[in-house]
C-alpha cells in the first residue's frame, strides 16, 4: 500500500538503488577485463539464484515459483537476458556512462511498443520525448566521433531488451508476485548462460569470485530498493531520480577506469535525462498533450 507521507523515504531508496545498480555494473566492466562476457553473466546470474533461494524460498516456500504465466515469464526472462548479453559485451568497448544513458531509452521503448502491441494512446509531449531521446544518443555517439563505431548497436539492443523487459513487468505485476518474477528472471538466465559454459569456462580466482558474488548482491539489493521504493511514492514522483544512475555511472567511470565524457557526450546524456523526464511528466498529466 503506497504511504505518501514518506515521500522523502521513497526518494532515498530510489537514490541508493541507482547507486547500488551503477555499482554492481561498474564491478561488472571490471571482472570483464579478465574474463569472457558469457561467463560473467552467468556468474552474475548463477550467484544472485542462490541468493535468492537462501534469502525467500524458507519464507516463500512454493510461492516463489508459482506463476499463473508461464510463457510471459519466460519472454521476460529471455528479454533480461538479451539487456545482460549486450549490456555486458557494450561495457567492453563504451565507457560505462555512455552505455547506461543509451540503456535509459527503454522507456521509449515502452512507449512505442505499447502503441504497436496494444494501441495506447501517446500525446504529443510523448512523441516529443521519444524524438528528444533519440537525439541523445544521436549528440553521444555523432558521426567523427569516437563512439561512432557498430559497437554503439550493443546498447541500444541492450535497451530494446530492457523495454521488453519492463513492458512484459508490467504485464506480469497483475498475476505474479515480484519476487516470483524476479526469481524466474535469475533462474532462467542461469539455465540459458550455462549452455555458453563448455566454450567460455575458466575458473575464477578467489578474489573475481569475491567480486562477482559482492555484484549479485548490489543487483539484488538494488532491485529490492526499487521496488520498495514504490511503497513511499508514486512510480510518478520517482521516475525523474532514477536518472540518477546515469550521473553514478559516469562518476564510477571517472573514479575507476579514468573515462570522464566529453562535452557532446554529457549534452547527450542531458538530453535522454530531459527525455525521460517529459515521459513521467507526461504520466502524471496524462490530458496534456
Amino acid at each position: 500500500m503506497l504511504n505518501t507521507n514518506h515521500l522523502g523515504l521513497g526518494l532515498s531508496l530510489i537514490l541508493a538503488s541507482c547507486l547500488l545498480l551503477a555499482g554492481s555494473d561498474a564491478l561488472s566492466k571490471y571482472l570483464l577485463q579478465s574474463y569472457p562476457v558469457l561467463l560473467v553473466v552467468w556468474l552474475r546470474y548463477v550467484l544472485q539464484t542462490m541468493l535468492m533461494l537462501g534469502l525467500f524460498a524458507p519464507r516463500m516456500g512454493r510461492r516463489l515459483i508459482q506463476t499463473q504465466r508461464p510463457l510471459l515469464q519466460l519472454a521476460r526472462s529471455m528479454s533480461l537476458v538479451g539487456t545482460s548479453a549486450f549490456m555486458f559485451t557494450s561495457l567492453l568497448f563504451i565507457p560505462l556512462g555512455e552505455t547506461t544513458a543509451v540503456l535509459f531509452l527503454a522507456p521509449m521503448v515502452v512507449l512505442l511498443a505499447s502503441v504497436a502491441l496494444f494501441k495506447e494512446p501517446v500525446s504529443r509531449g510523448q512523441w516529443l520525448s521519444v524524438g528528444l531521446g533519440l537525439i541523445g544518443v544521436v549528440i553521444i555517439v555523432r558521426p567523427g566521433g569516437g563512439l561512432f563505431t557498430p559497437y554503439v548497436l550493443l546498447p541500444i539492443g541492450a535497451a530494446l531488451c530492457l523495454g521488453f523487459y519492463q513492458l512484459l513487468t508490467r504485464r506480469l505485476a497483475n498475476t505474479d508476485h515480484p519476487l516470483t518474477s524476479n526469481f524466474f528472471s535469475t533462474l532462467f538466465g542461469t539455465l540459458v548462460m550455462s549452455l555458453s559454459l563448455p566454450w567460455v569456462w575458466q575458473m575464477p580466482v578467489a578474489q573475481d569470485l569475491w567480486v562477482a558474488l559482492l555484484i549479485a548482491v548490489l543487483a539484488i539489493s538494488g532491485h529490492l530498493l526499487l521496488s520498495n521504493a514504490y511503497r513511499f511514492a508514486s512510480a510518478a514522483a520517482l521516475a525523474p531520480f532514477t536518472y540518477a544512475q546515469i550521473i553514478f555511472a559516469v562518476l564510477f567511470g571517472a573514479l575507476f577506469f579514468a573515462h570522464v565524457p566529453d562535452h557532446g557526450a554529457l549534452l547527450g546524456m542531458a538530453i535522454i535525462i530531459l527525455s525521460g523526464l517529459l515521459v513521467a511528466w507526461n504520466k502524471r498529466r496524462p490530458g496534456i498533450s
